[in-house]
């Protein structure tokens, strides 16, 4: 038997990398020597090369190849900007307020957070607020109770609960993203809040009709700071004596709630002027609106009426 090598040139591996790998076999001759020995020179009888395969350019290698030696790792997608760090960069002399005034109505309006900014707290809103489910999410109104057209949810300070429509809501402790919001509303118009009322709007179905915010826990010297998130949608405000039953010819006040908005509604607003979210079939997104409010607390302990079972 005879026996020899062979060494084959080296074979690309991938089309991105200068690594060849060297392949070596063995092939083996085999021969009869009996007709050697009888002066007959033997045909060889030899092995038919191995046809090798074209790699394609387009096949990737396995996946455990690509991290070898011979590689730079990729880097790790850069993480997502802290929330915190994206609230914390409001500055109050940025910030450009339209002040609105009519008769015994007083408002204040900016653009507090970039698109960027909203659009975290929103995402962070929308995994951590717990609303409010039976009892609770319902509210009286003219004598009958009905299911709210939102969702609903309180946070604020130890011990404080907030009445109205009948219902007297608790608030639960305060989750970081709006410890945040409270502690940039604290700095840029010089108000302390310990109180926060969400609503959830589901689509432009949910609403909010015409009410007034004027319960003896608020503190008047403190406007209420009202925080809109996600969808925007259309807010007005109506003078009482333009409702039933004088139905004065007062022109209302609407506005449009932009999606990281603040408005301040001052002091004596509340005691003279009804304010709602009208329905708008159009308006098909998500709103959140945070209205933070101060919570005078000698009187959030009232006895209230209990929604039947």
């Amino acid at each position: 038997m005879i026996e020899y090598s062979q060494s084959l040139r080296y074979l690309r591996e991938h089309e991105n990398r200068d690594l060849f790998v060297p392949i070596r076999y063995e092939v083996v001759i085999w021969a009869d020597t009996r007709p050697m020995m009888m002066g007959k020179q033997p045909p060889l009888v030899m092995e038919k090369p191995v046809k090798r395969r074209k790699l394609s350019d387009t096949v990737s290698p396995p996946e455990e190849e690509k991290w070898n030696g011979a590689l730079e790792s990729k880097p790790p997608p850069a993480p997502s900007p802290c929330l915190s760090m994206l609230l914390s960069q409001v500055q109050s002399s940025d910030l450009r307020w339209n002040k609105i005034k009519r008769d015994n109505l007083d408002l204040d309006y900016t653009v507090l957070f970039s698109k960027a900014a909203a659009s975290s707290l929103l995402q962070a809103l929308e995994e951590q607020v717990e609303y409010f489910t039976g009892d609770l999410a319902r509210v009286r109104v003219f004598g009958k109770w009905h299911n709210l057209p939102r969702k609903q949810a309180t946070y604020g300070d130890p011990g404080l609960t907030y009445t109205y429509s009948g219902i007297q809501t608790p608030a639960r402790p305060w989750l970081p993203p709006l410890q945040h919001v409270r502690d940039v509303l604290a700095r840029v118009t010089g108000h302390h809040y310990n109180f926060v009322l969400i609503n959830r709007y589901k689509d432009g179905s949910d609403k909010m009709g015409e009410h007034k915010d004027d319960e003896k826990e608020l503190d008047t010297n403190v406007p209420i700071a009202s925080l809109s998130l996600g969808q925007e949608r259309n807010f007005y405000f109506r003078h009482q004596d333009s409702r039933p039953p004088k139905k004065l010819n007062i022109e209302k006040v609407q506005i449009q709630l932009q999606h990281g908005s603040l408005l301040l509604m001052n002091s004596p607003t509340n005691n003279f002027w009804y304010h709602a979210l009208p329905p708008r079939k159009a308006s098909q997104g998500v709103r959140v609106n945070l209205t933070f409010r101060k919570i005078v607390a000698s009187h959030s302990d009232k006895k209230v009426i209990r929604p039947p079972p």
